[in-house]
């Protein structure tokens, strides 16, 4: 098991995170779910295939429901997927709203004048294991550019750790 001060990047991307994504309601604001419709959760080989899959919003506060369908790729509209469904474009992850309704995360808050935020609550987790480490190990497969190692530098300083954790604390809460 591993101290608490010690931490080995597990080499997960943002996408590991993206099959669930918390967000502000559009009608009551309160927490709502955006997640891979039901009809089309199952088959997927590779992650892009569930990234381009229609997707539900849902709130249980309001019960509000909103479909996302996939968008036909154009030339500078982003990333292409060859899918059995045609050519679709693959939705930009990263960043304080959701990257299918572009709705608000509803973890995200205010820390060292930027905006802290994480899909669902095992995203925050990670991050909260990886800010509160005094040691942090690179992935034990080579590579690069995990979700880690693509944070910001404001959220890897140890000067800023005390509040980050103090705002990833705050997300916890509304979690």
């Amino acid at each position: 098991m591993e101290r608490a001060d010690r931490f080995r990047d597990p080499g997960v991307r943002l996408w590991h995170f993206a099959k669930e994504i918390l967000v502000r309601c559009p009608r009551c604001d309160g927490r709502a779910l955006v997640a891979v419709h039901p009809e089309h959760r199952d088959g997927h080989a590779y992650a892009v295939g569930w990234l381009t899959a229609p997707h539900r919003l849902t709130c249980a506060g309001c019960s509000y429901v909103a479909e996302w369908t996939p968008r036909p790729w154009r030339t500078g509209a982003g990333d292409a997927y060859f899918a059995g469904r045609g050519v679709l474009v693959v939705p930009e992850l990263g960043g304080p709203d959701d990257p299918y309704f572009g709705r608000p995360l509803w973890l995200r808050g205010a820390c060292c004048g930027r905006v802290l935020w994480a899909y669902n609550l095992a995203h925050l987790e990670l991050l909260e294991a990886y800010v509160r480490a005094r040691l942090r190990e690179r992935p034990e497969s080579p590579g690069s550019q995990t979700l880690l190692e693509r944070l910001p530098a404001w959220m890897k300083a140890a000067a800023n750790r005390d509040e980050v954790l103090a705002a990833i604390g705050a997300l916890r809460d509304l979690a």
